[in-house]
């Protein structure tokens, strides 16, 4: 598409059509995002209410949200089939099949509140399929060098598809009386499509920006490490849903792996980020806001401007610091946004400096949360998981998201009876925990290989607060390769002589250790 074009990205060169592969494969996050925008406004609407709300119900409401998220469970737990099945394009292509035909279902709906259920579970089995084919796509093809940035890109189109949904209730709430109005809101969903196709070598050779010379260095390199992983692949074939909880599992740390990306994924909707996006526009009405269209609006706008900034967090920076602070700093806001509401909640009349401090919590809530816990548990999805168990293990983590997402949707319309603004210290309390598990148990993946990845998994001597320092085999950093020593490695080699290695060391230390206590 365009030719050789291609551009430099520390010291690599990454042609322009990665970016468009990460625009094109991220429409799934956009459909994603753009429901979470439009139900925020939808289910306010005076027509939708009095179909299918019965004037505010907050158990249809809970289920009417929520099992959008667990059509989205299920459609993750396939993902894992489809993508072996059918490969990581087609699996992508269904999801947004099963998608449209779950947005016709709802746009059909009369008076059905069931019907209309319906309709958002079987819409919620595509967006969970695109949740693991999409990541999982982007992470095997994208160049290491700009890995972070291209999956990252996916929250980015969430976040777009969720301002998208913000804008289009906004101008349409002049009309919410008439049924046309939130059919055509829902309908505008179906309208998208993905587009994809390459051959592997194509491919590699575009996104290096190599397109006329498939035969570069830069290119060689990539398929010689993809056929190792082939080959690997061949050896040691798909694990079993059992294997993933195994001790016993052939790949090292299985289990380990497993949690920590159901964890990490259940947490990012615990960090309370869909408090805002599935009820703002509720939550705002009480708090004596006088347009929550409005200010739904800019959280949505907020939403997505700092989103660019992850982009270059994530390659910059790391994964493991941006989470651990972000979710610092999202409890610090979220306690103050619960204790403004709180302390106003039964006030009659509240200043408006009140809710400008109670907007601009959000904003800074919403802000870290784009820049930090949005997008970076996908690009861990994508990163943390060992070949053989990928598919399912990235299923298990998308589903843990998914049923986080569920139950926040569930029971917010019933904490928000009982608890009012005082659930946001039990949010911020989820995001202290968060910050705790990823300082306790994620290693640090930016600049590596995926097989570097799993190879640093399998060392025994390194700890996660330390994983930074850590250099695969065969690499002088984990931006410079040693390339006469790199081209004698295979990936089994490269994983021998990291326990190699790391066996010298410990004996080194040891020998250090027996020498200190002679001389005492």
């Amino acid at each position: 598409m365009f030719g050789d074009l291609s551009i430099k990205v520390k010291g690599a060169d990454c042609g322009v059509d990665a970016i468009l592969l990460a625009i094109i494969t991220s429409i799934g996050g956009f459909l994603f995002g753009y429901d979470i925008g439009q139900i925020s406004g939808t289910i306010v609407f005076d027509d939708f209410v009095h179909r299918f709300l019965f004037n505010g119900s907050p158990t249809i409401k809970s289920l009417l949200v929520s099992f959008f998220s667990i059509g989205c469970l299920f459609g993750a737990l396939a993902g894992a089939y489809t993508s072996d099945w059918f490969g990581r394009r087609k699996s992508i292509a269904l999801g947004v099949f099963i998608f449209i035909v779950g947005d016709a279902m709802q746009v059909t709906a009369t008076k059905s509140w069931i019907h209309l259920t319906m309709g958002r579970f079987v819409a919620g089995l595509g967006i969970g399929n695109l949740s693991v084919g999409v990541p999982m796509f982007q992470s095997e093809c994208a160049p290491r060098e700009i890995r972070g940035a291209v999956v990252a890109s996916y929250q980015l189109l969430i976040t777009i598809g969720i301002l998208f949904g913000n804008v289009v209730c906004y101008f349409m709430r002049r009309h919410e009386q008439d049924s046309e109005t939130w059919r055509l809101v829902i309908g505008i969903g179906a309208l998208y499509s993905i587009p994809l196709g390459e051959k592997a070598r194509q491919s590699l050779s575009r996104l290096r920006g190599k397109s006329k010379d498939p035969s570069n260095v830069l290119v060689e390199n990539d398929m010689h490490e993809m056929r190792e992983v082939l080959a690997l692949e061949r050896q040691t074939g798909n694990a079993s849903w059992i294997e993933c909880f195994s001790l016993k599992s052939r790949v090292p740390k299985t289990r380990y792996r497993t949690f920590l990306g159901m964890g990490i994924h259940f947490l990012q909707q615990w960090t309370g980020i869909n408090y805002f996006f599935y009820y703002g526009t509720t939550i705002f009405s009480t708090a004596h806001m006088k347009d929550p269209f409005l200010v739904q609006l800019i959280l949505g706008a907020v939403n997505v401007a700092t989103t660019f900034l992850a982009v270059y967090l994530v390659d910059k920076f790391g994964r493991r610091w941006p989470l651990i602070l972000g979710a610092l700093w999202q409890a610090v806001w979220l306690m103050i946004f619960a204790s403004i509401g709180t302390a106003t909640n039964h006030l009659t009349s509240v200043p408006s400096s009140y809710g400008v401090v109670m907007v601009l919590s959000s904003c800074m809530f919403i802000a870290s949360f784009a820049a930090t816990w949005g997008p970076i548990p996908w690009i861990v999805m994508g990163e943390t998981f060992a070949l053989r168990t990928r598919a399912k293990q990235a299923s298990l983590a998308t589903a843990a998201n998914w049923l986080g997402n569920f139950l926040i949707g569930f029971l917010t319309p019933h904490a928000d009876r009982g608890l009012s603004y005082a659930f946001g210290y039990i949010l911020a309390s989820a995001n202290l925990a968060a910050a705790a598990v990823v300082w306790m148990y994620l290693y640090e993946s930016s600049l590596l290989s995926l097989e570097s990845v799993d190879i640093m998994y399998s060392m025994h001597d390194i700890v996660p607060w330390e994983s930074a320092r850590w250099v695969p085999p065969g690499y002088v950093t984990r931006r410079v390769r040693d390339e006469q020593r790199f081209r004698r490695l295979s990936i089994q080699e490269m994983v021998e002589m990291a326990n190699k290695d790391a066996s010298v060391k410990s004996d080194e230390n040891a020998g250090q250790n027996a020498g200190q206590r002679s001389q005492v």
